[in-house]
């Protein structure tokens, strides 16, 4: 299994990754640990061979954007290898002060502020030092345009975990990047990892990818919302339809989305992305 790639291989190409919270970690036994060695390894990995990658959140201590700039800091790169994206209600909830504190990463990364139709801006205009409460339709909208941004200066996409329930956007926002990957005139290379369960699970049954009958039920789960399973009855069409190739064997493609290894897992999307460059 792939363990690195040879410096150059991933130059100029550039990886959205999309960790997120999942529900169905401590049924596999598993923990949050594991999605941040996990993104880890895929940083190591990718920046290692002269890759970028690209994160769509916010700058919370402790976040998983803090563990992805901590990783490149240690990778030794300093040519901003590192984009992460805050969408408007993600700057906007910061005191002016704090937020241009975190904003900056240092040469490991920088720090893109959009505003509500997904646009670069400057995060201090039109506003005072307070944080300030965004309205949750704009919210809404604003976080679908912060990830038609990310897929817009990206390559391809690694998915891992993500909400099923209790999202703030239009769709579950795991969901909502697949299918922005896929409903693009130039579909892009999609990589889902669904051994750490989450909502990236349903992305893969609905591709027909695995059946993933290896998740537990979840005896506490209530019934799925409506915009969950208006997304994934969107995503089904693309089972039926030519897809787009990330590099990966079909097989392949099913080992990594049962695959709980945080090793095998990055070692096969960089052999994806390895093959897909060379």
């Amino acid at each position: 299994m792939v363990t690195s790639l040879p410096p150059g291989t991933l130059k100029g190409r550039t990886l959205a990754v999309s960790v997120s919270q999942s529900s169905d970690l401590a049924r596999l036994g598993l923990s949050d640990e594991h999605l941040r060695l996990t993104l880890g390894e895929i940083t190591r990995l990718v920046l290692g061979a002269g890759g970028h990658l690209a994160y769509g959140g916010h700058l919370d201590p402790g976040g998983y954007s803090a563990a992805l700039t901590a990783e490149a800091a240690r990778q030794g790169r300093s040519d901003h290898p590192v984009l992460v994206c805050l969408a408007w209600p993600e700057h906007r909830r910061l005191p002016l002060s704090e937020l241009r504190t975190r904003l900056d990463l240092g040469p490991v990364g920088r720090v893109v502020c959009l505003d509500p139709a997904g646009r670069e801006t400057d995060p201090a205009a039109g506003r005072g030092e307070p944080a300030e409460t965004v309205d949750p339709d704009v919210a809404r909208a604003s976080l679908t345009a912060m990830r038609r941004y990310v897929r817009a200066h990206t390559d391809g996409r690694l998915l891992v975990g993500g909400r099923r329930a209790g999202f703030q956007g239009e769709l579950p926002g795991l969901l909502e990047e697949a299918l922005l990957s896929l409903d693009a005139g130039e579909p892009q290379p999609l990589y889902l990892a669904a051994g750490f369960g989450g909502v990236t699970v349903d992305i893969v049954r609905a591709l027909g990818i695995d059946d993933c009958a290896w998740l537990p039920d979840d005896p506490d789960a209530g019934p799925d919302d409506p915009r969950l399973l208006t997304g994934l009855e969107r995503l089904r069409a693309h089972a039926k339809a030519p897809g787009v190739s990330n590099g990966l064997t079909r097989e392949e493609n099913r080992t990594l989305a049962v695959s709980r290894s945080p090793g095998e897992v990055s070692a096969l999307v960089a052999l994806g992305l390895g093959r897909l460059a060379s």
